[in-house]
């Protein structure tokens, strides 16, 4: 089973690196909540243009512990989510949702506090009657995202993985965490990256 809380605290960084810097969704994104931090399993829905009828039937198919994926084959700034929406995703146990489009009821989404993350906040609302598709294969910011593949979000922004490759990204990413560690306890007592790197040899000679 798949230790998503572990790979969560890790972050995005940390599990990027640790993938050989693969995966980044490279978009700017809004965290609503902050502090949020999230993984686990892609659910996608790919929307009509403007239209959110694809983000209501996935709510209706998420199972607890899902991320939900939203864009459109041209994302635009036109919210597909706001705190109705949001608020039926909590209820289905929904871990989080990412959205390559708008949200918008931002400070009512923040007070809801289910993890999401935004390309853009306006207050236009998407229309409806338009039907696109579930579970997909989608590409967001120049990362593939396919429905079950783990994806990870937090302060820095999105990335994603194949499911097939998280067990072993996770030990790895858990090696780097505890060099970190141990490096940054070097670092607090005065050594210096600098000389530990190797890097002043190679500026100065």
């Amino acid at each position: 089973m798949t230790d998503y809380s572990t790979l969560a605290r890790l972050g995005v960084a940390t599990v990027h690196e640790a993938a050989g810097r693969t995966g980044i969704v490279d978009i700017p994104l809004t965290r609503v909540v902050p502090g949020s931090r999230v993984a686990g399993p892609a659910r996608t829905a790919l929307c009509a243009s403007g239209d959110n009828t694809m983000v209501h039937a996935l709510i209706a198919h998420a199972s607890p512990g899902d991320v939900l994926v939203l864009t459109s084959a041209e994302p635009a700034p036109v919210a597909l989510l706001g705190e109705l929406l949001a608020t039926q995703a909590q209820a289905r146990g929904v871990a989080a949702i990412l959205v390559d489009g708008a949200v918008r009821d931002l400070d009512e989404l923040a007070g809801i506090g289910l993890p999401i993350w935004a390309r853009f906040i306006r207050a236009q609302g998407a229309t409806k009657g338009e039907v696109g598709k579930l579970d997909v294969p989608v590409v967001i910011g120049g990362a593939e995202i396919r429905p079950g593949d783990l994806v990870v979000i937090d302060g820095d922004g999105a990335m994603a993985l194949p499911a097939a490759q998280v067990d072993g990204v996770l030990a790895l990413a858990l090696e780097r965490a505890e060099r970190e560690r141990a490096m940054r306890a070097r670092y607090a007592g005065g050594e210096l990256s600098y000389d530990l790197q190797g890097l002043r040899k190679l500026v100065e000679g």
